[in-house]
Parts: C-alpha cells; structure tokens; sequence
C-alpha cells in the first residue's frame, strides 16, 4: 500500500517525476494519462488547484492526481504507474479528489460550497471504464479525437468585409484572450484562458506564430481565429472560435480552410479535438473530410450528485 500522500505545491524534482510516471504509462497503455493543461500546470501553486502524489515507502511516486476547483465543476485527471495498478492506488487518488472538490474554489471565502466532480479518462480504455463503473461513475461527457489526411491545398478566398492575418505575439494577446472567452463563453476549459496561459502555450517549442490566424472584420474588430500546431506528423487544428456576433456567416468552415492550408506541407495528417455534442463544429469537420479516430471520456458520480 502507498505511504501517506504528498498534498500540495510539487517541488522541481516532483514535477519530473510525474512527467517520467506519465510516461511509463503512456508506453503501457498507448494514450497519454495527462492532457497538455494539468502539464502545464505541474508547476503552479494556485487555491483553486491541488496536487497529490501517492509513494511508496521508499518514495517512489507510484500514482498522482490533480484536481482544478477553478471551473463550474471540479475536474480531476489522475495517473497510476501500470506496475502499481489494482492495489488501491488508484481508488486513493480517487478519493482525495472527491474530497477536494469538496472544498470552495478560494479558501476563506463565504458562501462556496462543493462542486461536482468530473474525471477525465483519456482513450476510453476499458480498464478504466471498470474502474470508474466499480466508483459509481458514468461519462458525462465526450471529447471525440478526429483526424484526415491532409493534401495540398491554397487558402481560401477571404469573404467580403473580413481579413485574415497572422497573430502579432505582445501586440494581440489581450484581445484574443478576450476574443476566445467570448467565442467560448459556455466551454468548461478553453473559455479560462488567460493572458498567462496563452503565454505559456506561446514559450512552448511547437508555437508558431504563422501557423495562429486572426480574422478581423473591416472595422479591426477580432472575429474569430483559428490555432494551428505541428508535433511530428501531426498537424493539429489546436483552437478554432468565432465571436458569436459573427457566427451563422461561415467564418467557422472559412478559418477551418484556412488552417488546413497552412499546415499542408507541414504535417502528414490534420487532428484536432471536439465535444462529442457540439453539432455544429462536427458537421464543420465532416464536411472537411475529418473522420472519428479515439475519445476521451469524462465521468461523474452516476447519481448526479456532489460528492
């Protein structure tokens, strides 16, 4: 069994820990445990945000958890080295995060209460559907993984009243920060986006400012955008938003094209990720040629209630 856990801020070594345990079981499984915000965050010491590693008694980090209260729901991604699994690991990260969520977004502030709690659970694979139909969860929500082919291709035609441009680091990070809470107003994570996070997605080796465009209307103001990222043979379609005063005109499928064109001759194949029940950006991505490749799940207490 695991020695008492390690609750708080992650020291340098620590967060190289948990890379290497994500790692391992990255190798074991096929799909990476941590999406790129929890590793992002390895780092931060924030009152809404909780770190928690399981050891041994020898100090080896045998599984770790983190759960970020900052949104409607408490949502929680938890990983357990694949040579410690089925003794309990897992079920004590669980439970920690229940109990985290239990707690208010900011300390000592009045009138909070708990929230739900929401797991991610990348790939679908079945152990984990086990593991979480044995806690009492059932998914609540679907992030489908689509992909195609991709061909060379030339950007399209801008429409009338519109102007497509590349992203001017310094000069337009504020007003895509606030262009993005905007177009994603109702998403439980794009929609936070702040200054500091664009900007640690910004210091990251695969940014690159050609492949981030803007589209502005006549007037200057910011319309949508659409954010591209190259890893490998991947050409990622890694955000893409229209403000929705401008939405019902086509600017989704135009920034679309627009990216597909830039990453033609970058990348061997287009991906990107959707909500499983956002209709209208499924219908966008089908009519591109994109097809349904892998999902990533999000489960919840089955009966629906705050732990």
């Amino acid at each position: 069994m695991p020695a008492p856990l390690q609750i708080g801020p992650l020291s340098p070594a620590d967060v190289d820990a948990v890379r290497e345990l994500a790692e391992a079981a990255h190798a074991a499984d096929g799909v990476a445990p941590l999406s790129e915000q929890p590793l992002l965050r390895l780092g931060a010491d924030e009152g809404w945000l909780t770190h928690a590693l399981a050891r041994d008694k020898a100090g080896t980090v045998l599984g770790y958890v983190q759960v970020d209260r900052g949104g409607a729901e408490a949502s929680a991604e938890l990983v357990v080295h694949p040579e410690h699994r089925r003794g309990g690991v897992g079920r004590l990260l669980l439970r920690t995060a229940e109990r985290d969520a239990t707690l208010p977004q900011f300390g000592g502030t009045a009138g909070q209460r708990g929230k739900e709690l929401r797991v991610w659970a990348h790939g679908d694979l079945p152990p984990a559907r086990a593991f979480a139909a044995s806690a009492g969860y059932a998914v609540v929500r679907e992030l489908l993984f689509m992909a195609k082919a991709l061909e060379a291709t030339t950007p399209p035609a801008p429409l009338e009243g519109f102007a497509v441009r590349a992203f001017v680091p310094g000069q337009d990070d504020a007003a895509w920060v606030a262009l993005n809470a905007r177009a994603f107003a109702t998403h439980p994570e794009q929609g936070r986006l702040t200054v500091d996070d664009l900007r640690q997605r910004m210091a990251e080796p695969w940014f690159d400012a050609a492949g981030f465009l803007l589209l502005e209307s006549h007037d200057g103001t910011l319309a949508g955008s659409i954010w591209t990222k190259v890893e490998g043979d991947d050409g990622e379609i890694y955000a893409v938003g229209v403000d929705p005063a401008f939405q019902g005109r086509g600017l989704g499928l135009l920034l679309t094209d627009a990216g597909l064109a830039h990453l033609a001759g970058r990348a061997r194949r287009a991906v990107l990720y959707v909500d499983g029940d956002n209709t209208a950006a499924l219908a966008v991505y089908e009519r591109t040629g994109f097809a349904r490749e892998a999902v990533d799940v999000q489960y919840a207490p089955a009966n629906g209630a705050i732990i």
